[in-house]
């Protein structure tokens, strides 16, 4: 490099500005394991982000972004900090959408991103746990905790006038959180739980589990699982037995692949999973379905976000380095400022470029409470006509 290209790189970075430059996202998804199903609309959301920055020409002078994916299984946490390490020291991210379980996400959080400075933001990692973690300001979260995920569902089967249930839950972090948080409310709200017992994924039959859940009865079975595995399993060996016919389903379960593999059969059921209404939803829908995509689909809303975050904290940094941009996450999340809308990210860019604040709406009406994770807005959905039908939003 001659000393006149030195001089002016040298002049541009003293005057706050930053250089074009490659710009890597990971993509830390279960592309295989129990919700594998559900990650490919989240990875078609991190892309339209990614797109949408990089044509607008706008990010850090004109920086290209390119989603570098990584299978973290969802299950597997060893294979996930293999995993996510690849993404940090072999890709050289400059920031993850991820990871999916919670398991996974908080052995990837503590083992690579914090020891090496990396921001995370998962779009679907719910555990109570992920909220009280010694972090370093790295990792946030655009889905909701499950201890509010369980008021919801307290609420959400009071209101129906069931007074006992049964509860079965996939036996890791993201079940047992999730099973512990509903048990509090429920049993607040005068509720009884029959018994609550987990079960293990990757089981090629579940009648033991099922046996256990119908000595206990209930009105109905409450499934905290993934739709993908054990979730689906005690779903089919209770039908078969004649065990249960109401179901209350979680977020893991919730999506068309559930009713695909059940569908009349769920007349009776229903439940919730994390999803906003508005005109950002709406903008989300509409933008996904011109890129070829299913924007309802759980969790492609909340990886949208994720990245969208992640590059407007850049922008706000003037800085792709996580060390710096961490501190900025909250900020673009949040009010004060002009509100963004999906298919705005090159709106948010140019504003902050000109040094102004800016409100990130996005397309799960985002609000980023306590140590960085959303304030949680759900959807209440039922399968009347086997068919996924939105109840009201909570």
């Amino acid at each position: 490099m001659n000393r006149f290209l030195i001089a002016t790189a040298a002049l541009a970075l003293a005057a706050g500005g930053a250089l074009a430059e490659d710009i890597k996202l990971g993509a830390s998804l279960g592309f295989t394991g129990p919700l594998e199903s559900m990650a490919p609309s989240m990875l078609k959301g991190v892309e339209l982000a990614a797109k949408e920055a990089t044509d607008s020409g706008k990010l850090l002078d004109g920086s290209k972004v390119s989603v570098v994916q990584a299978d973290n299984t969802c299950a597997d946490a060893a294979a996930s900090v293999t995993a996510v390490e690849r993404l940090v020291t072999a890709d050289k991210v400059n920031g993850i959408v991820g990871g999916m379980c919670s398991g996974e996400t908080i052995a990837s959080l503590e083992k690579v991103a914090v020891p090496n400075g990396m921001v995370m933001i998962s779009p679907s990692a719910t555990s109570p746990a992920l909220s009280t973690i010694d972090d370093k300001g790295f990792f946030f979260r655009t889905a909701p905790s499950d201890a509010r995920q369980g008021e919801v569902m307290a609420d959400i089967i009071t209101e129906r006038g069931i007074k006992n249930v049964a509860v079965t839950y996939t036996n890791n972090d993201y079940g047992k959180g999730l099973a512990d948080s509903f048990a509090t409310a429920f049993k607040a709200k005068g509720g009884t739980i029959t018994v609550s017992s987990p079960h293990d994924d990757g089981k090629a039959d579940y009648a033991a589990e099922v046996g256990a859940l119908a000595s206990a009865g209930g009105e109905a079975l409450v499934v905290a699982g993934y739709v993908d595995q054990g979730g689906s399993g005690i779903v089919r060996g209770s039908l078969d037995a004649g065990s249960f016919d109401t179901f209350v389903f979680t977020d893991g379960m919730i999506s068309q692949t559930l009713v695909d593999k059940f569908g009349a059969e769920l007349e009776k059921s229903f439940g919730q999973n994390p999803s906003a209404e508005g005109e950002g939803r709406d903008a989300f829908i509409a933008g996904a379905k011109a890129a070829g995509f299913e924007g309802s689909d759980a969790f492609a809303a909340e990886a949208y976000d994720a990245a969208a975050l992640l590059m407007l904290s850049m922008q706000a940094a003037k800085s792709s380095d996580p060390k710096a941009y961490k501190d900025k996450v909250m900020e673009v999340a949040n009010a004060p400022g002009e509100k963004i809308l999906p298919g705005e990210i090159a709106k948010g860019l140019e504003l902050l470029a000109a040094g102004t604040d800016i409100d990130y709406v996005g397309a799960t009406a985002v609000e980023l409470v306590g140590p960085g994770e959303s304030a949680g807005t759900y959807r209440e959905v039922d399968f009347k006509g086997g068919k996924l039908n939105a109840v009201k939003t909570h």
